[in-house]
């Protein structure tokens, strides 16, 4: 006897409500959608306004909504249906791929920009991945309901740490650091640990970690004024190292729905769930990268041993110096130190006025299988001496973080001291 594959009584299928003027288009997407036993069409609307008429009325799990129409066009639509109906999940759907149209698109609240034509798997992933993402959020409250809390407040001695790895230069090993030291953290303190890609239009965690980039920051964007547990646990991927990963948006033109303010405020949020937040910054000093840099508690200044690089990590000081940050704040480490180099961590100490806190060895085998394989030599390749120079550059920021802490404390104690006598 052959079973059905229809979903059982119980199991709750996925309700679409289609937004399209043109008549072929929406019998078409009917077509596709027939055979999935996990997603239900309960609905087409002809336009705009009709679209969210029906929201409103059926309160569809997706909405797949055409940008392109006749009066109220899909943008103005999807605000509307955002702001009435707030846990249903909106697909945009354009033959237009430009940015503007994505960036116009998420602002106004789509979870997923399809570009037509697209294939039928395309659609029905999208459909499955889109509703996962506010599955957990629409069993929370019914849509009835007032948007959750923010996060409590803690203590800000409880409060995670942000510590940003950065290099003015390119190709000095970045993003391999930023993965590395955030698994040595986890393995040396025990604690929780989430690496963000902050590399909004080219990150590479992603690869790196071996991840599919099925969720990212850009799934946090449209939301990030309602931020709780159930969405960032649900965005942020676990890694088989024991640490989060939150990757950086799939497209790069999708970059521009994280602004810095937003950037900012994830960042927050994620201190309250984790005792470390390792960023991965681009080697620009764009807007978000600064906000980044002015947020976190410590910065890693990479360098390698080479002139331009050295170069770089010198003006990166003079920098730091007009935006008054302690010196204390940016540990610089050398990545890629060779014994048998012209120039060594001496050399660059007396050139950049500052001390080279951790070398970490120059073994381009085991880095480069690392990178290709997506295992971090942190699991593939514990006992080298590079994974032992970042355990040994993990436990100097854990150390550097402790003794901020106390002299911050020591500091308040006077001055409550200090209030007392006066």
């Amino acid at each position: 006897m052959v079973e059905s594959s229809q979903p059982t009584g119980e199991e709750k299928k996925i309700r679409v409500l289609i937004v399209d003027d043109i008549p072929e288009t929406r019998e078409n997407l009917r077509k596709l959608l027939f055979f999935e036993s996990d997603i239900e069409v309960v609905g087409a609307a002809t336009s705009g306004e009709e679209g969210i008429t029906m929201s409103g009325e059926l309160k569809p799990d997706i909405v797949l909504m055409d940008i392109n129409m006749p009066g109220v066009d899909g943008i103005t639509a999807s605000e509307a249906i955002t702001q009435q109906v707030p846990f249903t999940q909106i697909i945009m759907m354009s033959v237009q791929g430009e940015a503007d149209y994505l960036r116009r698109s998420m602002l106004a609240g789509a979870r997923e920009f399809l570009i037509k034509p697209f294939s039928s798997d395309e659609l029905i992933t999208s459909i499955r991945r889109v509703h996962e993402l506010g599955a957990s959020r629409r069993e929370a409250m019914p849509a009835t309901a007032p948007p959750s809390p923010k996060l409590e407040e803690r203590p800000p001695e409880e409060l995670g740490k942000i510590i940003a790895v950065f290099s003015p230069k390119g190709g000095v090993g970045c993003s391999t650091v930023a993965i590395n030291l955030a698994i040595a953290l986890h393995r040396v303190d025990k604690k929780p640990v989430a690496l963000v890609d902050g590399s909004l239009q080219f990150g590479d965690v992603a690869v790196l970690l071996n991840l599919q980039a099925n969720r990212s920051l850009a799934d946090l964007a449209p939301h990030v004024d309602e931020l709780d547990h159930d969405l960032l646990n649900h965005v942020v991927l676990d890694h088989e190292s024991g640490i989060g990963a939150l990757l950086a948006p799939p497209r790069p033109e999708m970059a521009d729905m994280i602004a810095p303010g937003v950037l900012n405020t994830i960042l927050d949020e994620l201190r309250n769930l984790y005792a470390y937040i390792v960023v991965d910054t681009p080697n620009t000093l764009a807007d978000v990268t600064l906000t980044v840099l002015d947020t976190a508690d410590l910065v890693v200044l990479i360098t390698t041993p080479d002139i331009p690089s050295i170069k770089n990590a010198k003006l990166f000081f003079e920098v730091t110096e007009a935006l008054e940050y302690p010196p204390a704040k940016t540990i610089l480490i050398l990545n890629k130190a060779n014994r048998s180099a012209n120039i060594r961590a001496e050399d660059i100490q007396a050139s950049i006025k500052h001390p080279v806190v951790v070398q970490i060895p120059l073994d381009e085998r085991t880095a480069t299988a690392a990178a290709n394989q997506g295992v971090p030599f942190m699991i593939s390749a514990q006992s080298t001496p590079l994974a032992q120079a970042m355990v040994g550059l993990g436990r100097h920021l854990i150390s550097t973080l402790i003794e901020k802490a106390d002299a911050e404390e020591t500091e308040t104690e006077k001055a409550a001291l200090g209030r007392l006598i006066g």
